[in-house]
């Protein structure tokens, strides 16, 4: 099957589900491989590091000018204005520095984008992540004092387990803290993510294989 044909039957599945989003994950790619996507109208991309994508999709947006960047990867505090400048999204908000960075720029720039909270549920210390218990003054940090537009939440649940379990907990912090989004699944776990109210589905291998 091609790219094309791997992104509409995955798109079939999604829509069964009203409103919900995939976000091509893009890394790695080259445009000659996305723009078949681009072309059938697709707008939402994903992008882990932020120098590859500003050279790859600079040039691209000018003629396909619907298209939505998400940073899906992890950003580092250097990175934050690039970073601002260029993506719509960021999935992967996990502290107040962070944080701080980027409602000082964004009113120096004059530009609003949105942010989901990356949370790390199963408390892994090689994953990025604010942990549940801090969540609460987190996102009222975000929120009333830094002004910053957080739509949800994100999670990339452990390896080899069950992802039922992490997701069913970040959908129901999503709900408590009344947020309207929530980013969680991917290639592997996407169809259990959509029976726990995910909106956006970060999906890469499983269109590009």
């Amino acid at each position: 099957m091609t790219i094309l044909d791997n992104y509409l039957r995955i798109k079939s599945e999604v829509e069964v589900y009203n409103d919900k989003k995939i976000v091509v994950v893009s890394k790695g790619q080259s445009i000659d491989k996305i723009k078949p996507l681009l072309e059938s109208g697709h707008a939402h991309f994903g992008e882990n590091r932020v120098q590859e994508a500003i050279i790859k999709w600079k040039d691209v947006r000018s003629k396909f000018n619907n298209v939505k960047l998400h940073l899906v990867g992890g950003l580092q505090s250097n990175k934050a204005k690039e970073a601002l400048s260029f993506f719509d999204y960021i999935h992967s908000l996990d502290n107040e520095r962070l944080a701080k960075i980027l409602s000082d720029l964004e009113y120096v720039n004059q530009k609003k984008i949105k942010y989901f909270i990356q949370v790390n549920l199963g408390q892994e210390t090689q994953k990025r992540g604010i942990s549940d218990e801090h969540l609460k003054d987190f996102i009222n940090y975000c929120l009333n004092d830094l002004k910053l537009n957080i739509i949800g939440l994100m999670c990339i649940p452990p390896d080899n387990q069950d992802p039922s379990f992490y997701f069913e907990k970040l959908s129901t912090l999503n709900k408590k803290f009344s947020l309207p989004e929530l980013s969680m699944g991917m290639s592997s776990d996407y169809k259990i993510a959509l029976k726990f109210n995910a909106t956006y589905l970060r999906i890469g291998r499983s269109i590009f294989s």
